[in-house]
């Protein structure tokens, strides 16, 4: 965990091992353990973080941006990290689900409890947490 204090519950440190520039937006890649989250943030975010390979970031998610799937799922995330269900905690509305990943760390995502039901989750399922690259936010110390 990281020393930000935010209301997100995904907070991960990592490495910075790939950026591609395009014209308006760059793609940022962070080893975190033994998975990879990726960043879709404006050129001029880069520049003024001071992003480069080998520096170090970190991944910031709102819990509510993860979409839990069954694993096995064909989708157009850039980020699909495989791991366990580790708890379901269900609520009024939503249910909190934690997916431990095989590197160590986990992932909170908040589901509404239909979605929950219907994918009938439980602890040691296997899941895939789904990010888009835009709900990243990656910041520096």
């Amino acid at each position: 965990m990281s020393n930000l204090v935010t209301s997100a519950r995904n907070q991960f440190r990592g490495k910075i091992t790939n950026i591609v520039t395009g014209a308006v937006n760059s793609e940022v890649v962070l080893e975190i353990g033994a998975d990879r989250i990726v960043a879709v943030i404006t050129n001029e975010s880069v520049k003024n973080l001071g992003l480069a390979v080998g520096g170090a970031a970190y991944a910031i998610i709102k819990a509510s941006w993860v979409i839990v799937a069954r694993s096995g799922l064909k989708t157009s995330s850039r980020n699909q990290l495989p791991g366990t269900v580790s708890s379901c905690t269900n609520g009024a509305v939503n249910a909190e689900v934690v997916v431990a990943l095989s590197g160590g760390n986990a992932v909170t995502a908040i589901i509404t409890n239909e979605s929950a039901k219907t994918l009938g989750l439980k602890n040691g399922d296997a899941v895939t947490a789904l990010i888009k690259a835009s709900h990243v936010i990656v910041a520096v110390d």
